[in-house]
């Protein structure tokens, strides 16, 4: 077996059994590639089959030297989940990174903004732009919804439930979730639909794609980041912002006004809780108010 084989095969078997994205596929691909670039380079193309523990681990020396702790335990982690799967598909018999260990990382604690520079944000919104009616509704979506970038841009008209007060977001592995909407939020969204956007000649495959740029195309996520990042310059944030920043803030502030843990998940479409229960490390003044709210010793 190649290495273009093996790695064909792996695509094609993280999007038809395991229902990734494929932006998370070019994710668990790139660093197997780079594996093989590394052996090519080093004129030890060993195959997939037969690779060991030493080749590995030479790898991962080599892209230490420039990547921080977290990278180097995706670049570990990506690349015994390949040789899991060879296993599974019975090419190999074991793994050769059983034996490599991941380095000791603390968990990252999300960045968060408060809700006056959200506010502060979406005021700074230039409204008498075409796209600032549309820049308004992103950020009051990103914000009260809690979606990733990646469900924001294939949001589509069809997933709107505004009369039902939901709309219907499809996350990773393309699961389907359904999330609340506010009443502001739908305001803003329908303003831009109703003024803006069907002003606008829509290319036919982005017809029911919701927020679109001015050539009626689906916008794309690095679009959404420059929208946060000038606006941040715009209002003189001294932090650096994305879109995955409403998303955390979204949670804390749910957390912080004393929503529960478990409802938090289902609206971030997380698919364990340990994964939202980050949000509890952001402010334990949260930890102190339950306690003494509702232990008997308060």
């Amino acid at each position: 077996m190649t290495w273009s084989n093996a790695i064909e095969d792996y695509k094609n078997y993280l999007k038809l059994e395991r229902g990734l994205s494929h932006n998370s596929i070019v994710s668990y691909v790139y660093d197997i590639k780079k594996l093989v670039t590394y052996l090519d380079t080093s004129k030890n193309l060993i195959s997939p089959i037969d690779i060991n523990s030493e080749a590995i681990q030479s790898f991962i020396y080599h892209v230490s030297k420039s990547l921080n702790p977290r990278s180097q335990t995706r670049v570990i982690s990506g690349l015994r989940n390949f040789f899991d799967y060879l296993i599974f598909e019975k090419y190999r018999t074991s793994n050769p990174l059983d034996l490599i260990e991941s380095p000791r990382i603390g968990r990252k604690l999300p960045d968060t903004l408060n809700i006056e520079d959200i506010d502060r944000l979406i005021s700074a919104v230039d409204l008498s732009k075409p796209e600032g009616e549309r820049n308004r509704a992103i950020l009051e979506t990103l914000y009260s919804c809690g979606l990733r970038v990646s469900e924001l841009v294939n949001l589509k008209i069809s997933d709107l439930y505004f009369d039902e007060g939901f709309i219907k977001v499809t996350g990773k592995g393309n699961k389907e979730r359904f999330v609340p909407i506010n009443t502001r939020t739908k305001k803003y969204i329908n303003i831009y639909r109703n003024e803006i956007r069907c002003h606008l000649k829509i290319d036919n495959a982005s017809s029911d794609i919701l927020f679109l740029n001015r050539r009626g195309r689906q916008l794309t996520r690095a679009m959404i980041f420059t929208i946060i990042k000038q606006l941040g310059e715009k209002i003189g944030l001294n932090k650096s912002i994305s879109p995955h920043t409403f998303r955390h803030s979204f949670a804390t502030h749910l957390l912080e006004n004393g929503a529960d843990l478990r409802a938090i998940q289902m609206m971030l479409g997380h698919e364990s809780i340990t994964t939202t229960e980050i949000y509890m490390h952001v402010n334990r003044k949260h930890l102190s108010d339950v306690l003494n709210k509702f232990h008997p010793r308060r």
